[in-house]
């Protein structure tokens, strides 16, 4: 029963260290990297011109009223 603790307190220290970077890594590879570049794939063809002109055209806007 000597050291019980300190043996066992190792353990779980190896897998927590483990399992959080096990799971930091899924999640930028799992999902922050897909979601930067469905924003760069969304950004290379925006217009902000166009769309404020349909959320014009649409009444969306107070401060823009619709034509």
């Amino acid at each position: 029963m000597r050291r019980l603790l300190a043996r066992r307190m190792k353990f779980h220290l190896l897998g927590a260290f483990v399992l959080s970077v096990g799971c930091a890594t899924l999640y930028k590879f799992g999902i922050a990297e897909p979601r930067k570049r469905a924003y760069a794939e969304f950004y290379k063809s925006y217009d902000p011109m166009k769309d404020f002109e349909a959320m014009k055209a649409a009444g969306v806007l107070e401060c823009a009223p619709p034509k």
